[in-house]
């Protein structure tokens, strides 16, 4: 078993990252090589600006790589409470963005031509209590009639159909969302942010930013040092390096993920027919999908603990064992992959986009990362050029977590509190 992403292990290497070191004045200096950092590389270079990008490690070697490969429509939230606490326009304008960020996802591939295994099969979150679906066929009707007129709902019945299994009470199907070989997105993106101009750094961690004046800013980088009249900040929490007003907004929570061995034809044509992405509906739920080679990817916070190779293989155990419970047939297939990674969270689980210091940051997806950070990445290029008004997320507050600077010791009291509430609820 690898304790490493498939995602990244199933993808031919990045090779026109630049060469030498840094230096030199460009329009705008980009943070992060993940998919925030590199689809604004590509939105500004196209747009004849020059842009560095730095990336401490490998492009897309974080969460962009390390994720469940899926890429849903549709809020991290319950519609209608969140409509309820912010208004319903703001609500309706936080859900089409997310619609609108798989767009931009499909039409980057389309217009990219990156060959990343991209389908629109949907994602079905599916109901592992009687009360989950009385929950959700509620969320479909709201959604339906004020929002989107693209869910559906299925029954006990149809879902058994398509999974093979009899343990979920139905679900509700988004059939605009999608799914796709993050690696191969990832690589495909960064190849087009240098086919369009963009210089990439990697191995480039940055340990300093300097505002020389009002329009003005010195990058500073274990490669090299440039000037840049704007600074995108695309890095997520990062552990290290001067971004220590974000990691005081974000809470990084660990998510893990199993991949099996290559599955036969027939447990597959019994299992997981449609080809999905799923969810579960408990607070300490899974997510699982099939691979493009036949794989089961089944993912989850299996422990409330942060991701280093000990506390993988721990997490790995307890999803095997989760994935066995809901395939029973699957038990006794062979793991091949064993990863984790880090999830942003922000206390709202909205994301966070604007500007800090005169900085750009875009940051904080909260588990829906995959769409809307590609989609962020290509907003926030949109606004360094003038356009603020399209930043869905301009207006919100952000005040720093209570408590919180740094790391994360509360993560074994909210595990606790969520577990206690999947028993009752």
């Amino acid at each position: 078993m690898k304790l490493e992403s498939y995602w990244l292990d199933t993808v031919s290497t990045f090779t026109k990252g630049e060469q030498g070191t840094a230096s030199g004045q460009y329009d705008v200096a980009i943070v992060g090589g993940g998919f925030t950092g590199l689809s604004a590389a590509i939105e500004l270079a196209k747009q004849g600006l020059s842009v560095v990008l730095f990336e401490a490690g490998h492009v897309v070697g974080e969460a962009s790589g390390r994720n469940g490969g899926q890429c849903n429509a549709g809020l991290a939230h319950d519609y209608a409470s969140l409509a309820q606490r912010i208004g319903a326009d703001k609500a309706r304008a936080f859900y089409h963005s997310y619609m609108a960020a798989v767009d931009t996802v499909a039409d980057l591939v389309e217009e990219e031509n990156i060959a990343c295994d991209f389908t629109r099969n949907g994602r079905l979150k599916l109901a592992a209590k009687p009360a989950h679906y009385d929950k959700l066929a509620r969320a479909h009707e709201t959604l339906v009639n004020e929002v989107d007129p693209n869910v559906v709902m299925l029954t006990a019945d149809q879902v058994r159909d398509e999974l093979g299994v009899d343990q979920f009470y139905g679900g509700i199907l988004q059939t605009t969302s999608a799914q796709m070989h993050m690696g191969k997105f990832g690589v495909g993106l960064a190849d087009a942010a240098v086919k369009h101009g963009a210089k990439l750094y990697e191995s480039a961690a940055v340990t300093g930013i300097d505002r020389l004046s009002s329009n003005r800013y010195q990058v500073i980088s274990n490669r090299g040092t440039v000037t840049a009249d704007k600074v995108f900040l695309a890095t997520g929490s990062s552990a290290k390096g001067p971004f220590s007003y974000f990691r005081r907004r974000l809470v990084s929570v660990g998510s893990f993920i199993v991949v099996t061995e290559p599955l036969a034809p027939e447990p597959l044509s019994r299992l997981l027919v449609e080809r999905r992405s799923y969810v579960t509906s408990k607070n300490i739920g899974n997510y699982f999908r099939v691979t493009p080679d036949n794989r089961l990817l089944f993912g989850g916070r299996a422990r409330f603990a942060m991701s280093n190779p000990r506390s993988d293989e721990k997490s790995g155990h307890i999803l095997r064992a989760s994935m066995a419970e809901v395939f029973p047939q699957l038990s006794h297939v062979r793991i091949d992959y064993c990863w984790g990674g880090l999830v942003d969270m922000t206390a709202d689980r909205l994301p966070r986009a604007g500007q800090y210091d005169g900085m750009y940051y875009s940051l904080g997806y909260s588990g829906h990362g995959v769409q809307m950070s590609t989609h962020m990445g290509k907003v926030m290029a949109q606004v360094m050029m003038g356009n603020e008004m399209v930043n869905p997320w301009r207006e919100l507050n952000w005040p720093p977590v209570p408590g919180h600077f740094g790391k994360p010791w509360f993560l074994p009291f909210v595990g606790a509190y969520y577990r206690f509430q999947d028993l009752i609820h």
